[in-house]
């Protein structure tokens, strides 16, 4: 005799507003399958690839929209094409390589072949064999291409969606988060490395933790430590796009000696006597940007992160997996004039980040601790309201309104 399925429980939000948010919404599987439909196959935009990751026809990275797989590819044209992974013919993975170069798709089950637009050019066996079997003679290739994604770029950005609603990329940007991706891509860039990780926790942890910019004082030892990004600071916050786009930023070196009565000694967990470095060329910088700025998160609603800590330059792109589980993909990059002392100091600052990063190793294992914490516990809610309960521009990073603007846009596409 089979189990009976469990049955989705109906998400309560206890507020009209974002500043209490449900438990259920990180551990229902129902609402997980919606979002993949609403949000990652809906009117958004997701970052899929950079141009020079595709600098040849050819040219190809499979990746994922939402959990859906996916290939970008350049096609002979020069044109970028993203299309499904997905065989029209009975559903087989075309590509497993992560990147590579091909002349077109041809499944290896049944040698369906598509070109780079991800149109069907041939079938194995169409007429039959010595004119017995094949294909109906009304079968029209033209009726089994590959499901397409419609593809923009902005400053060497590649982002793809599957609504015809989705509108122009600029204007789903809007002007200050255009702004920002133009102040980092002033220039040619070039990859210095990538990685992944496996986080085990539900997808829209990270983007909170993302979207949370005074964490940093309490949870990352490193960062008030060594006076990285404090918040006493110069900073503030963004928040764009109905909530959904945020943009934290501070500048190092602006706070007084005494700090704040958040950063006095003794006052923070994180204030460390023993804590210090062999190597403190770990942390030696030099001006990026004319504006000062020396730390900037930006987020792009739903799943993409655009990171300046320092002179350590990264994309970061959230996969989500399943209801608790999900895969975070890093892209470090510098600038193709930057000098080999440059170059080596954007090496060094790469042990920031990433799955043991010096600032965002806690990053990777925080959202498990609230999936442990939460699993039985669908009925409470958590609690929004630091810096207040609307979502607006702040001129303290002492605030959760990028965490409640991310539940605002959250809730409008997804009708809740």
């Amino acid at each position: 005799m089979s189990a009976t399925p469990t049955q989705p429980v109906e998400t309560q939000w206890p507020t009209a507003d974002s500043s209490r948010v449900p438990f259920s919404v990180f551990t229902d599987a129902a609402i997980y399958d919606r979002e993949q439909e609403v949000l990652f196959r809906g009117p958004n935009w997701s970052f899929v690839a950079m141009e020079i990751e595709l600098p040849k026809p050819g040219d190809y990275k499979t990746t994922f929209v939402g959990d859906s797989p996916v290939v970008v590819v350049r096609d002979k044209e020069g044109t970028i094409n993203c299309v499904i992974n997905r065989c029209a013919h009975r559903g087989s993975t075309l590509l497993f390589d992560g990147s590579g170069n091909t002349e077109d798709f041809t499944c290896a089950y049944h040698n369906w072949r598509y070109d780079l637009a991800g149109n069907l050019k041939s079938v194995a066996f169409q007429h039959g064999v010595r004119s017995v079997g094949g294909m109906p003679k009304d079968f029209e290739m033209c009726k089994h291409n590959l499901t397409k994604a419609r593809v923009e770029t902005y400053y060497g950005l590649v982002f793809a969606t599957f609504s015809d609603e989705t509108p122009p990329l600029v204007d789903y940007l809007g002007e200050r988060m255009s702004q920002h991706i133009a102040r980092v891509f002033n220039r040619p860039v070039k990859i210095l490395g990538t990685y992944s990780q496996i986080l085990h926790s539900n997808w829209k942890l990270y983007m909170e933790n993302v979207k949370d910019s005074y964490h940093a004082s309490l949870l990352h030892t490193f960062f008030s430590t060594f006076k990285l990004n404090r918040l006493s600071m110069e900073g503030g916050v963004l928040v764009d796009g109905g909530g959904g786009h945020h943009l934290s930023w501070s500048k190092r070196g602006t706070d007084s000696a005494a700090g704040t009565d958040y950063e006095k000694p003794g006052e923070l967990r994180a204030q460390l006597d023993d804590f210090s470095l062999a190597d403190p060329t770990l942390i030696k910088s030099w001006p990026e940007y004319e504006d000062g700025v020396t730390h900037a998160i930006q987020s792009i609603f739903p799943n993409f992160i655009l990171q300046q800590i320092q002179n350590s330059l990264a994309i970061r792109v959230l996969i989500p997996i399943s209801v608790d589980k999900s895969e975070l993909f890093w892209i470090m990059f510098g600038y193709q004039d930057d000098t080999p002392e440059q170059y080596d100091m954007r090496l060094r600052q790469s042990n920031l980040i990433g799955p043991a990063g010096l600032v965002s190793m806690e990053d990777g294992i925080i959202g498990n601790f609230i999936q442990r914490g939460i699993r039985r516990e669908t009925d409470k809610s958590a609690v929004l309201e630091m810096g207040g309960r609307q979502v607006e521009d702040q001129q303290s990073r002492v605030s959760e309104a990028a965490v409640r603007g991310f539940w605002k846009a959250y809730r409008a596409r997804m009708g809740v």
